[in-house]
C-alpha cells in the first residue's frame, strides 16, 4: 500500500486506501440533508462531477484548482444528481468518488418509471409506508435545492467577474485562458446538470404519485401532491443557466411500459 502523506496539516491517505476504509465503515460522505461528513472525505471527492458534465457535453476539462465555492458547488450537486433510491447503499462512496461507471451511465438516461419501481420493491408492508417514503424523498430534495442554488448564484457571479478580468488581461497565455474558460464551462454544465436532474426527478415523483394514488389510494396522496408542487415551483424559479447540451433522450413508450410491467 502506498504510504500516507501529510496534506494541509493532516494525513492524506491514498485514494484506494481511503475507499477501502470508508467501505468497511459502511458509510457515505453525504448526511441526511446533503451536508458533508468531513471525517470520511477528501477535499475533491466530488471534483469528477464537473469533469463528467464537461466530458459528456464534449467540452474540455480545466486543469486549474477548484476554488472553495466551486468545490462546494460540486459537493452540493452530488445528492441532487444521485438517484434518491441509491442513497445509503453500502457502496455509495464509490459513486461519490465517481468510480462507478454504471452510476454515471444511468445519470444520462431519463426513465421516469425507475423511482416507482424501486418504491414498490422496497418491501413496505402498508401503503402508508410507500407514501411516507415518497413524501420524505420529496422533502429531502426540496431542502437541498436552496443551498445548492445559493452557491450556484455566487459561482455564476464570480465567473462573470472572471470573464471581465480576462478581457483586461493582455498578457494572459493561451493555456491559462483555455483553462479559465473550461472551468467556467464546467461550472455552468454542473448547474445545468442539477437543474435537468431535478426536473427529471420531479417527473419520476409525479409518475410514482399518480400510479400509487390509483393502486393504493390514501389521504396522504394530497400531502404528497402539495410537497411535490412546492418542489416544482422552487426548481422553476432557479433556472440560472441555459438548458444543458447533454439532456438525455426519454425512453420510448413501449420500453417504458415494459419496464413498469416487470
Amino acid at each position: 500500500m502506498a504510504p500516507a502523506v501529510r496534506h494541509r496539516g493532516r494525513i492524506q491517505w491514498p485514494p484506494a486506501a481511503a475507499l477501502v476504509f470508508i467501505l468497511l465503515a459502511g458509510c457515505t460522505s453525504i448526511g441526511d440533508f446533503g451536508e458533508l461528513q468531513q471525517a470520511v472525505v477528501t477535499d475533491d471527492i466530488h471534483a469528477w462531477v464537473g469533469q463528467t458534465a464537461a466530458t459528456h457535453a464534449g467540452a474540455p476539462i480545466s486543469l486549474n484548482n477548484l476554488t472553495d465555492e466551486e468545490r462546494r458547488l460540486r459537493d452540493l450537486a452530488f445528492p441532487l444528481i444521485e438517484p434518491p433510491y441509491d442513497r445509503h447503499r453500502w457502496d455509495a462512496v464509490l459513486y461519490e468518488y465517481g468510480q462507478k461507471g454504471e452510476f454515471r451511465r444511468d445519470l444520462w438516461v431519463v426513465d421516469i418509471t425507475a423511482y416507482y419501481r424501486h418504491l414498490l420493491a422496497a418491501g413496505y408492508r402498508s401503503s402508508a409506508g410507500h407514501y411516507s417514503r415518497l413524501i420524505d424523498d420529496i422533502r429531502n430534495d426540496a431542502t437541498r435545492i436552496g443551498p445548492f442554488f445559493d452557491v450556484a448564484r455566487r459561482v455564476v457571479d464570480l465567473d462573470r467577474r472572471r470573464q471581465e478580468s480576462m478581457s483586461h488581461l493582455a498578457d494572459q497565455s493561451p493555456a491559462d485562458r483555455a483553462n479559465a474558460l473550461a472551468r467556467i464551462n464546467e461550472n455552468t454544465l454542473t448547474i445545468a446538470w442539477v437543474y435537468n436532474s431535478l426536473t427529471q426527478r420531479c417527473a419520476g415523483y409525479r409518475f410514482a404519485l399518480d400510479h400509487l394514488a390509483v393502486a393504493e389510494p390514501e389521504r396522504r396522496a394530497a400531502q404528497a401532491d402539495v410537497a411535490l408542487a412546492l418542489m416544482e415551483q422552487e426548481i422553476a424559479a432557479n433556472q440560472l443557466v441555459p438548458e444543458p447540451h447533454f439532456a438525455a433522450v426519454p425512453l420510448d413508450p413501449p420500453a417504458r411500459q415494459a419496464m413498469v410491467a416487470k
